[in-house]
């Protein structure tokens, strides 16, 4: 059985390694993401570096699952180049899976959900795209059963956020 995590941060090493050296090690500045229609974020005073561990731990608590992890820091940091903190954390469970496959073929394209947790001058950002933003383009096809998925996989989300980011 391949482990998705170990292959996927396998592969960030690999793919860092193999980038040709740093045209100038000039570091990239935290900064904050703009709102985007669709997007939830939230910022918090908590170091990336604690963030991070705590959205682990609150996809556990929130009966889901950490299916991927990418990020550029580490392997830029190898480099020789500074990035801020920067992860994308693949979220899904294998029974949401399943109903999304049953509802829509096309829609299991979107999976896993990502969170996105980003170094910012005062902490840190907590974002996602919403997973009824996410699964908009396949509501045709998917009908209620995905906008039933959708709508769950939106207050799990949430909940986790909010477990993640709680004082």
């Amino acid at each position: 059985m391949i482990r998705p995590l170990p292959v996927c941060l396998a592969l960030v090493a690999a793919l860092g390694a193999a980038a040709p050296p740093a045209a100038a090690a000039e570091p990239v500045a935290p900064a904050a993401l703009s709102p985007r229609p669709g997007w939830r974020t939230i910022d918090v005073a908590l170091p990336y570096a604690e963030l991070l561990p705590r959205l682990r731990a609150a996809v556990r608590a929130e009966g889901m699952a950490v299916v991927a992890e990418a990020g550029p820091t580490e392997a830029a940091r190898a480099r020789g180049v500074r990035v801020p903190g920067n992860r994308v954390v693949g979220v899904f469970r294998n029974d949401f899976a399943v109903r999304a496959l049953r509802a829509s073929l096309a829609a299991m394209i979107e999976a896993p959900i990502r969170f996105y947790v980003v170094q910012t001058p005062s902490g840190a950002t907590l974002a996602w795209k919403t997973p009824s933003h996410v699964f908009a383009p396949y509501m045709a096809e998917g009908g209620p059963a995905l906008a039933g998925l959708a709508r769950e996989l939106d207050a799990i989300f949430e909940a986790t956020a909010a477990r993640a980011t709680a004082p």
